[in-house]
């Protein structure tokens, strides 16, 4: 299983990692960007099996870069992981077409997600 991972933070995403190594079993690649325009590069290049995604990302944000992935691949499987607890945030994140919508703090439901897709 592959996994693009962006977020603006280093210390993040190499918590995201980790977790991935922890929680997903065998055989997956992990590939990093810091802003969702490499994310966007990151998945052309990749097509990873789930993005993780942050939503506060600059100079692009994570839907806008979501929007732009979805447009030209509506399949791929995009989760935002994010600190923000906003009403308005799900509901464009849900505009946009992403799969979940999770706090970073409740990044151990990434598993899951991910595995219960597989069934």
């Amino acid at each position: 299983m592959t996994f693009l991972i962006a977020d603006d933070s280093p210390r993040m995403r190499a918590s995201f990692k980790k977790t991935i190594e922890r929680k997903v079993p065998d055989n997956h690649k992990v590939f990093e960007a810091s802003e969702g325009g490499e994310a966007v590069k990151l998945y052309e290049e990749v097509r990873p099996d789930w993005v993780l995604m942050d939503i506060k990302m600059e100079p692009m944000d994570g839907l806008e870069a979501s929007r732009i992935i979805l447009r030209t691949h509506p399949e791929a499987r995009i989760i935002i992981l994010t600190n923000y607890d906003d009403a308005g945030y799900r509901k464009a994140a849900g505009e946009v077409g992403v799969r979940q919508y999770v706090l970073k703090e409740q990044i151990n439901q990434i598993a899951s997600i991910v595995l219960g897709s597989q069934t």
